[in-house]
């Protein structure tokens, strides 16, 4: 069951993804596309009846939580870590004139 790639369909995907290709590298192409393709028919073959399909492999469920605040707002103490404070704000050095 080959898959038959068309040297239109590799000019697109080269234009697509933005190739140069040269006319070895398009022959190759065409033969790794149609590889791809026929494991993708072979693929297909499987009986996939009664499995349920998947979004993801591992189970995955959201983890949110509700936010608690735990160390609060002590802006004295963190404002005493400062080298420069002025008006309850740190001071750094002026970087734009």
């Amino acid at each position: 069951m080959a898959n038959i790639i068309s040297d239109e369909t590799i000019e697109y995907v080269g234009i697509l993804a933005k190739l140069e290709l040269s006319d070895e590298e398009k022959e190759a192409a065409k033969k790794d596309m149609g590889r791809m393709l026929d494991y993708i028919d072979k693929l297909n073959e499987l009986d996939t009846a009664g499995v349920e399909p998947m979004s993801h492999v591992f189970p995955v469920s959201n983890v949110f939580r509700e936010d608690q605040v735990e160390n609060g707002d002590d802006r004295e103490e963190m404002l005493a870590n400062a080298p420069k404070v002025k008006d309850g704000m740190y001071m750094v050095p002026k970087t734009v004139e």
